[in-house]
Parts: structure tokens; sequence; C-alpha cells
């Protein structure tokens, strides 16, 4: 007890060399985010970036430092100015407020039939907008007729699939009384009534857009060092391109250019390495991430079934539709996502809540063959919900 301990001159050099590793590595960081935040103002090369280009340098830096730490590109800063002052707008609804249902199909509705029941005696509160990338699509519902707009070719994992969504939300936008906007796909059904999924859009306070982090080679993986310092790695996300949004969001996707571009021109395969860009995945769900992520529900109110763990999600056909497989997923209040780590993929889970409350997910889903269709209109009085 109390008995000093004195320790040897050898044992005193050991624990100061560590501590010295660790000085210099602190010096050495800090004098490197000086040198980049208060460049000096020459024709000179930093020697630090020998090798590199002035746009590379900057961007290798930029990429690495914290968002709070970099300084924005003067396009950030306009980008970022003009998103704020739209968020800023508050909702504009009324009594004439609509949901813009938006098609994006390579031809033909196959579930036409059972969507015309989803509408019948709602008129004045929904508007339909059909972007056909292939054929023109025949009608049997008045509803649809005539409500194609102008559309191009679309290549499923490339940027022609975002360059759809963005011409449907453009023309959807047109009509001011359009408050909030629904992408679907051919391969969609509802799962409520029309009165359900219209008090659930309008009411909540948040966009449903699917956004969440994959760590994995077909997540995260996909980054491209181009995309720096304006999209940093740790920044980038996934989600199921089927969204719905406010209109103020669905105005600031068509206002962005900056982010955008950096999609356009690097999501794609061939950029870097074996990369695999897929812009419809990545793209909105980084966007918002970065610039609203308080605005957005970090699920897709589409469901769909990535048990199979394929590149497409399961498709449900007649013999697979039942009233107990419908009322699953209506009542579902678990939202499920699948990341590419490891061989099977991790599955991420989280309460379906807005507002404080717990909710069902789902509004629609996908992918059901069109052999299902008459069993679904048969079955549609039965498995959709009128309270919200």
């Amino acid at each position: 007890m109390g008995e000093n301990l004195h320790l040897s001159p050898r044992h005193r050099s050991s624990l100061k060399k560590p501590l010295l590793i660790v000085l210099l590595v602190c010096i050495t960081s800090v004098l490197l985010v000086i040198t980049y935040m208060y460049p000096q103002h020459n024709n000179s090369k930093s020697s630090a970036c020998a090798g590199l280009s002035s746009r590379g340098c900057q961007a290798a830096l930029s990429g690495w430092l914290p968002v709070h730490v970099r300084k924005f590109t003067d396009e950030e800063v306009a980008a970022r100015v003009v998103i704020k002052d739209i968020l800023r707008l508050p909702p504009a609804l009324t009594a004439k407020s609509k949901i813009a249902f938006m098609f994006l199909t390579p031809g033909t509705l196959p579930f036409e039939k059972l969507w015309d029941k989803f509408f019948q005696g709602q008129e004045g509160r929904f508007s339909i907008y059909i972007h056909p990338s292939r054929l023109r699509p025949v009608h049997i519902s008045r509803h649809f007729s005539d409500r194609e707009i102008h559309s191009d070719h679309v290549t499923w994992g490339r940027i022609s699939m975002v360059d759809a969504e963005r011409r449907l939300l453009a023309n959807a936008l047109e009509d001011p009384d359009n408050q909030h906007f629904v992408l679907l796909s051919e391969s969609c059904i509802p799962l409520h009534t029309f009165d359900y999924t219209y008090r659930y859009l309008m009411h909540a306070n948040v966009s449903f857009i699917d956004s969440f982090e994959d760590l994995g080679p077909h997540g995260t993986g996909r980054h491209m060092d181009h995309m720096l310092p304006e999209i940093p790695r740790q920044d980038f996300r996934k989600g199921a391109q089927w969204f719905t949004m406010k209109r103020q969001h669905a105005v600031i996707v068509m206002a962005d250019g900056l982010y955008y571009s950096k999609f356009r021109e690097y999501c794609r395969p061939g950029v870097e390495a074996n990369k695999n860009c897929i812009a419809d995945e990545h793209y909105l769900p980084t966007f918002f991430h970065m610039l609203d992520p308080g605005g957005i529900s970090n699920w897709s109110v589409t469901y769909v079934d990535w048990s199979e763990r394929r590149w497409h999600p399961k498709t449900y056909r007649a013999r697979d539709v039942s009233l107990k497989l419908l009322k699953n997923i209506t009542s579902d209040d678990m939202s499920v996502h699948v990341t590419s780590v490891g061989k099977r993929g991790e599955e991420l889970r989280w309460p379906c809540t807005w507002k404080g409350i717990r909710r069902p997910c789902y509004l629609f889903a996908r992918k059901l063959h069109s052999d299902a269709l008459y069993k679904l209109v048969r079955l549609f009085p039965n498995y959709t919900s009128t309270v919200v």
C-alpha cells in the first residue's frame, strides 16, 4: 500500500513513441484542412496535389471532408438556395386539390379495368398521365383515354428511366391543382379505396420516397469518384424508384440541374472499373437524403417482394393471389429493405410511422402478372380499406 512505482527509461521511451506518432498525424491532418480551406492564390500547384488536376485534387479532398467543413462550390450554393426557397413555400391544399397518377409503361396497361373501379365516382380528385415508352396503349376505361404524354424510349437501369419520371412530373405540374404525385408501373395495383389513398397522401407531412444506406457492392459500391465533391460517398443512397411526392418536392426535382447532371454523366456502366450504377435506384434517394432528409419517409408506399433475391422482384401470378395475401400486404406496418451485403443480403426493417403514428406501409403493390386481373377485380371490394 502506498508503494511508488518507477518506470525504467526504456519503458518511458516506448510509451513516448506512439504519442509522438499520434501527435504528428493530428498536426498533418490540421495542416491539410487549413491548406484546402485557405489555398494560396497563385498559379503554382500545391505539392499535395502533384500528379492530379486542380479539379481532381479539389474533388478528392472535398469528398473526404465532412459537409460542414467542406466549402460548397458556386453551383452548389446556387442550387441549395433555390431548393431551400421552394421548400419554404406552404402547401396549397384546397377543396380542388388532386393526386396525379403517373404511369410509366411500355404500352397497354393490363390492370386498367381494376384502376377504373378504383377511380369510379372520384372525378375532380385525380389526374392521369401515361408515358408509353414503346407502344401506344389501347384503353378500355374513359379515365385513361387520351392521357398519353410525349414519350421517349426507356432502358432499364439507365438515365432514360429518370428522364421519363421527370417528363411525367413536368406534365403533371402544369396543372396547379395537382398537389401530390404518384409514380406507378404497368404491373402496379391499388391496395385500398380511393378515399383511403387520398387521405393517406394528402394529410401526410412527408413525401414517400424510398432511401436507405446499402454498404454492399450494389449500394455504396456503385458510387463514382467522378461525382465528387457534390455527391460524397457517405451520402450515396439506394431505393425503389416508385415514389409519391408533394408538389414542393416535385418542383425541386424539376429545378435540379446540378445533381441530376452528375447521375446523367457518371451513373452508368463503364465509367469506373466494373461498377454498374443504376440511375433510377440512386438519383432521387441520394438527392433527397442530401437536401431534405426530414421531408421524406425513407420507404415506398408501393409493396414489392424481394424474397427471391434476384435482379427483379417476385412476380405474382393468378395462382399466387388470394384474399389472405392481399390482406397481409395491406395490413403490413413494417418496411423491409434488402441490402447487397453478403451472399443473400441483409434485411433492414423499420416501422412505417408519420405524424407520430404507426400506420400500414403500402397503398399499391407490384409486380402482378396480367393473368391475375379478373381475380383481383373480384377480390377488390374485400381487401381494400376505407379507414386511415
